[in-house]
């Protein structure tokens, strides 16, 4: 009989490790590619496109039910995204390093998303209904951690490694290099310590047909709920000056003086953006949590509104003062982020609210799916939006954005009485 592994021993770890490739797609790639002289707009674009197996992961998570075991899953994917980052370390040097990293980023995506899928199935089969409980804010927590480690840590590497070296393609070789060897050995840990839980398996006695049979039954039913349209509206513009500023922050904070930016070094960057950005994103969501258990998600859904697109205002300020302190971009930054993550956190609990009842699992799985979506499209075309206004206007014009979160939310129908404790 196999000795049962403290939970203590692997959910840490498989949550580190859930959140850094998805770090590496959406912030790590935007920094490198400005750094190596990628435009904006193609920045923008193609690293949007990287959001789609986030957006269509619910269309192929049925098979990681169906094909082997969570557990075996979890450690392929994390040996696949090893492989992955080191074709990222290996093409940079190359001429060709544009196509080749985009090619693997998006071998980095695709085994990222099907990594989410296991990695949250297997948590459940791996824990008891109170080890879940107990334990899932370890794993929020270790998810920011590699956020941290990922867009502040590393970032700050790659920028000493940029001015010690004198090259750029290097610094950024020797962090994927580092990411590749660290999913090696995640996974070779993840294969020993890993428990194998008796309810892992696969579904048995079950075909394809009648998985994509009751796949299209879990859609059909979704999109007859009262108030679809609203929901899904919402999904999609709740963020949209968000989906916006986040592909070209860092764009900003890198860019000179000359050409509108604040002339940061990649290493301020790294700090700023990628530390004490993440730590008002972090406190801005516990607080949102607290205070969403105290008084339900309909008291606390317009004080949320706000919070998620009036602090946006900080980079019109920056774009127009560019201050030389960085003590200032620090306070603006954490002002910002601080906002987002209180008022994202309404976001989340609506998706939760709009999930229940029957298929409340695959029905999230689909909500989380227009999430990617409402990111993805406003983002890929942001680029080209800045290059042609200009950082001043562009930032203006998220701002204007913000008129679409208002609205939305004068729509959308929420109990009273959830989220409130009981």
């Amino acid at each position: 009989m196999e000795k049962k592994r403290s939970a203590w021993s692997w959910v840490p770890t498989l949550y580190f490790a859930e959140g850094l490739p998805y770090v590496a797609v959406m912030t790590i790639a935007v920094i490198m590619y400005k750094k190596l002289g990628i435009s904006n707009t193609d920045i923008a674009l193609y690293t949007g496109w990287l959001y789609l197996p986030w957006v269509i992961k619910p269309f192929w998570s049925p098979f990681v039910d169906l094909v082997k075991t969570k557990r075996w899953w979890t450690v392929t994917m994390q040996i696949l995204i090893a492989v992955a980052f080191a074709c990222i370390a290996f093409a940079l040097p190359t001429s060709l390093f544009f196509k080749l990293t985009l090619a693997a980023f998006w071998l980095v995506a695709f085994t990222s998303a099907t990594h989410d899928i296991a990695a949250d199935g297997f948590y459940m089969h791996g824990l008891s209904d109170h080890e879940q409980s107990l334990f899932v804010g370890i794993r929020s927590t270790f998810y920011r951690i590699a956020t941290v480690a990922g867009q502040g840590l590393l970032v700050i590497i790659a920028g000493h490694l940029e001015e010690s070296s004198g090259s750029i393609p290097f610094a950024w070789t020797v962090v994927f290099a580092i990411l590749s060897a660290f999913f090696l050995l995640m996974g070779v840990y993840h294969g020993w310590v890993l428990p194998k839980p008796a309810s892992d398996h696969p579904i048995e006695n079950v075909t394809a047909a009648n998985i994509i049979g009751e796949f299209f039954e879990t859609f059909k039913s979704f999109f007859k709920k009262e108030h679809a349209l609203v929901a899904i509206l919402f999904m999609l513009l709740y963020r949209l000056p968000e989906a916006q500023l986040v592909k070209l922050i860092t764009p900003f904070m890198l860019d000179p003086i000359d050409k509108g930016g604040l002339g940061l070094t990649t290493e301020q960057v790294g700090f700023v953006y990628g530390t004490v950005g993440i730590i008002g994103l972090t406190i801005g969501g516990i607080l949102g949590g607290i205070a969403a258990s105290k008084g339900g998600l309909k008291k606390w859904l317009w004080p949320m509104v706000c919070a998620i697109t009036l602090p946006d205002l900080v980079y019109v300020y920056l774009s127009y003062v560019q201050p030389d302190s960085l003590w200032a971009v620090n306070v603006c930054v954490f002002i910002e982020q601080f906002g987002y993550g209180f008022g994202f956190t309404a976001y989340m609990l609506y998706l939760i609210y709009f999930s229940e009842g029957e298929h409340k699992t695959s029905h999230y799985a689909i909500c989380t799916g227009f999430m990617a979506l409402g990111m993805m499209l406003p983002g890929m075309v942001a680029g080209w939006l800045q290059e042609t206004l200009g950082y001043r206007h562009f930032f203006v014009w998220t701002i204007i954005c913000c008129l679409a979160t208002f609205v939305v939310c004068m729509f959308i129908k929420i109990d009273p009485e959830f989220g409130k404790k009981k």
